[in-house]
């Protein structure tokens, strides 16, 4: 069994540190989508849609039939473990310095043989259950884990090496004002999380999170407005070195579109918050976490970015709102691409109406902070890419993925699924 991780000790600066490398990349087009499959949680195979045969290693035509139709589908990963065997060595020097590797072959009960990681914790011949998970090059791979879970199965050091998981790492929530700041940190800390560090901005104003901050373990909090440079750079001067997850909650949220605000007031400060708030956070925070992304257990893992949903596709009521939002998200895509190369993840948060003030007007089903933590958290240890919290951000995703056009339609013209 799985033993629990240990608090990392202190780091000798007399030995030599894990070398910052990726795994191997090389990926063909075809096998580009299990890859999104995996940013999204899911485990998708390509199915023949003329002799319905499940593909593996993603291909571009049928294995039975040679027909070129291979719609990628969600199937059932259950199988049995085959063989395995552990690898000591390796030409790549990203496993060679992880070594030992264990690998093996898993029959899917859908029909292929696919060869995968292997999780501690399965026996040869026992059932097991594939997870799709993205590496730290970004590409998908699939690692088979009991069927059954077990004690400390997150703690196996290949999982965790797909992950972000928050155990014994030390993370920074951006925005103590955020009504969901005291959820968030809470349910990092019960999932193990070293330190939660909490930026405050304005802190000579009084604000009832304050108090419940102050009365949580392993909590500090520090100055941070992230409409300042010099305060971004101050504190990233002073814990941007040890930094391992940045969940960025800043927020600047007015109702109203462009032709229901007399002036660009509102919308100056969504985009300094929402836009180029998390552009000083990138400037200042970046650069470490990119370096210390092969730092033993407690390496850096993650940079979380809490969106609206209508990032995606504007809503005119929150007009201004969404527009800062998608270009926070169009910026995000941006860090992606500049942090793979060091295997910092970058996860997106899409949250629907939020349970606040601002969203009051609103009807029901709003997301509870409470709700968006579990999310946070769940999508961490998954080591996703995107997560869509609440069911409202779920349906936008379904439609948006379905219909960009109908549902920008269905937005603009005041459709109450909306």
């Amino acid at each position: 069994m799985t033993e629990p991780l240990a608090f990392p000790p202190k780091k000798d600066p007399q030995k030599r540190s894990t070398t910052p490398t990726r795994p191997p990349e090389a990926r063909s087009r075809a096998s580009l989508a299990l890859s999104a499959a995996a940013a999204e949680g899911r485990f998708a195979l390509q199915v023949c849609d003329e002799c319905q045969t499940v593909q593996y290693p993603p291909r571009d035509a049928c294995v039975s039939c040679i027909g070129t139709d291979l719609r990628w589908t969600d199937v059932s990963p259950k199988g049995h473990l085959l063989a395995e065997t552990t690898v000591r060595t390796s030409t790549k020097l990203f496993f060679r310095e992880r070594a030992p590797w264990r690998m093996g072959s898993v029959k899917l009960d859908v029909g292929p043989v696919v060869l995968c990681h292997i999780h501690g914790d399965c026996v040869r011949g026992g059932a097991v259950k594939l997870l799709n998970r993205l590496d730290k090059s970004g590409q998908g791979v699939l690692i088979a884990t009991p069927l059954e879970r077990s004690d400390h199965m997150e703690d196996d050091p290949q999982l965790r090496a797909l992950s972000a998981h928050p155990k014994h790492r030390r993370i920074l929530i951006t925005d103590a004002w955020n009504p969901n700041t005291p959820a968030l940190a809470q349910a990092l800390l019960d999932a193990g999380a070293a330190t939660v560090f909490v930026g405050e901005a304005e802190s000579w104003r009084p604000h009832p999170n304050r108090d419940i901050l102050a009365k949580m373990a392993n909590v500090e909090v520090l100055p941070l407005d992230v409409t300042d440079t010099s305060s971004v750079q101050k504190l990233a001067g002073e814990i941007g070195g040890k930094t391992d997850i940045l969940i960025n909650n800043a927020r600047f949220l007015r109702p109203g579109g462009v032709l229901s605000r007399g002036d660009t007031g509102f919308a100056r400060d969504e985009m300094e918050v929402n836009y180029l708030g998390l552009m000083r956070l990138a400037q200042a925070f970046g650069p470490g976490m990119c370096a210390r992304t092969a730092d033993g257990v407690n390496s850096a893992a993650a940079w979380v970015n809490i969106l609206s949903a209508y990032a995606l596709s504007n809503t005119p009521d929150y007009g201004c709102f969404s527009a800062s939002n998608a270009a926070a998200y169009s910026l995000s895509q941006s860090l992606r691409g500049e942090f793979r190369s060091s295997g910092l993840r970058v996860m997106n948060v899409f949250v629907g109406p939020t349970d606040d003030d601002w969203h009051a007007p609103l009807p029901p089903p709003k997301v509870l902070p409470q709700g968006l933590a579990r999310s946070v958290v769940a999508g961490l240890i998954d080591g996703l890419e995107d997560v869509f919290c609440g069911d409202i951000a779920k349906d936008i995703r379904d439609r948006w993925q379905q219909n960009a056009k109908v549902l920008e339609r269905e937005m603009t013209f005041g459709s109450d699924s909306a």
